[in-house]
């Protein structure tokens, strides 16, 4: 039976049978049945390695623990709002705290992110906080809303996002603004040059199409 734990851009949680490349967790979710019954519980939203030290958890979504939860790459855990846990990755959320820290100066440690990310993805309502910015000046990897659908800036292209890869190919418009969905201060992270231990994009999405 397939499980209501892929994540898309959006933040949603769907069924299916990919399982994608990045894991993690925004607290639990589901009931004792496995059923989803809330967005999120917490603040501290991670993205983590599929494998780390052997660990294995069967079956998933036991009853009181945290809901396990699959992205297709980093790219889309970034814009549903998740950040690099400091176990599994602790090389990446060093790196993390590092440009963190000359965005937000003063902020520091684990919950000072998290609080600032909270308020980066769901406005007071529990939506999704999208913001407009020049699309010619997004790093690749972020991702817009485009006719309703997450598309991904690669290159001078955006690629639009399914459960299973990235599907067809548009253009980048030029000097065009762009409803923005991956939070602003993960869109730095982006400008950085964000190389992390695990994938940021899914293959499906490389090389940049002609």
């Amino acid at each position: 039976m397939a499980l209501r734990n892929r994540v898309t851009p959006l933040g949603d949680l769907i069924e299916g049978p990919e399982r994608g490349l990045v894991y993690g967790n925004r607290g639990c979710l589901h009931d004792g049945a496995a059923n989803i019954r809330r967005r999120y519980n917490g603040r501290r939203w991670i993205a983590c390695r599929l494998a780390f030290r052997g660990w294995r958890r069967r079956p998933l979504m036991q009853p009181g623990r945290f809901t396990e939860l699959f992205f297709l790459d980093e790219a889309t855990a970034f814009a549903a709002g998740h950040r690099p846990c400091a176990l599994c990755r602790r090389a990446d959320y060093v790196r993390l705290e590092e440009i963190w820290h000359k965005r937000h100066p003063g902020q520091s440690g684990a919950d000072a992110i998290d609080a600032q990310m909270h308020d980066e993805r769901l406005d007071r309502g529990g939506a999704q906080r999208r913001y407009e910015a020049a699309l010619d000046g997004l790093p690749d990897g972020t991702f817009v809303l485009r006719e309703g659908a997450p598309w991904l800036v690669r290159g001078s292209c955006l690629r639009r996002w399914t459960p299973a890869g990235y599907a067809e190919t548009a253009a980048r418009p030029e000097h065009e603004p762009a409803l923005v969905i991956t939070p602003p201060s993960l869109v730095a992270v982006l400008r950085s040059g964000w190389r992390p231990l695990v994938s940021l994009l899914h293959p499906s999405a490389m090389p940049e199409p002609p």
